[in-house]
C-alpha cells in the first residue's frame, strides 16, 4: 500500500503539465477516482484504476480536488479525478410545495443547489432511494422531475 501525505499540485500546472502529458501517452498515468463527497476527507483508502492500494493522510491545510497530483515519478504518476455528479432536477407546483420540498430536503441533509425555479438534489447514493422518499410529493403532483433535456440553456 502506498501512503500519500501531501498533494504535489495541480496536474495541469506548468511545472507538471509536460511530464504528465508524456506519462499519459505512455499509459503510465494512474487515476484515483473519488466521489465528490470524498474530497472533503483528509484520510481515506481506495484503489486506483491500475489496481494500486492507495491510502491518503493529508494535513488539515490540504484538501483533495479534481486534478490533484499525488505522485510524479519518471515512469509513473497518480492523479485524482472526481466522478461526474448526478443531479435530480425538480420543479414545484407552487410556493407552498416549494417550501415543503426545501424543508424536506433540509431534514435529510441533502446537498442541493438552485437553478431558476428548479431545485437540484445531488444524488450521492442510489437514485431510487431519493425517488422513494420523494414519492408522496411526486405522486401528489406537488413536485415533478424535470428531465435535463427540457432545460433551456
Amino acid at each position: 500500500m502506498e501512503i500519500f501525505t501531501t498533494i504535489l499540485g495541480k496536474a495541469d500546472a506548468p511545472e507538471y503539465k509536460a511530464q504528465v502529458h508524456r506519462l499519459s501517452h505512455a499509459h503510465a498515468l494512474d487515476v484515483l477516482r473519488l466521489s465528490r463527497a470524498d474530497l472533503s476527507r483528509r484520510r481515506l483508502r481506495a484503489t486506483s484504476d491500475a489496481g494500486a492500494d492507495v491510502a491518503i493522510a493529508l494535513p488539515r491545510d490540504q484538501q483533495l480536488y479534481d486534478g490533484a497530483l499525488l505522485s510524479l515519478e519518471p515512469d509513473r504518476a497518480l492523479i485524482v479525478r472526481v466522478e461526474t455528479e448526478i443531479w435530480l432536477r425538480l420543479a414545484a407546483a407552487d410556493q407552498a410545495a416549494a417550501l415543503r420540498l426545501g424543508y424536506f430536503c433540509g431534514n435529510f441533509h441533502w446537498r442541493v443547489r438552485f437553478e431558476g425555479a428548479h431545485l437540484l438534489i445531488a444524488v450521492e447514493t442510489d437514485l431510487d432511494t431519493y425517488l422513494a422518499r420523494l414519492e408522496p410529493m411526486l405522486e401528489g403532483g406537488e413536485v415533478w422531475r424535470v428531465p435535463d433535456e427540457e432545460v433551456s440553456t
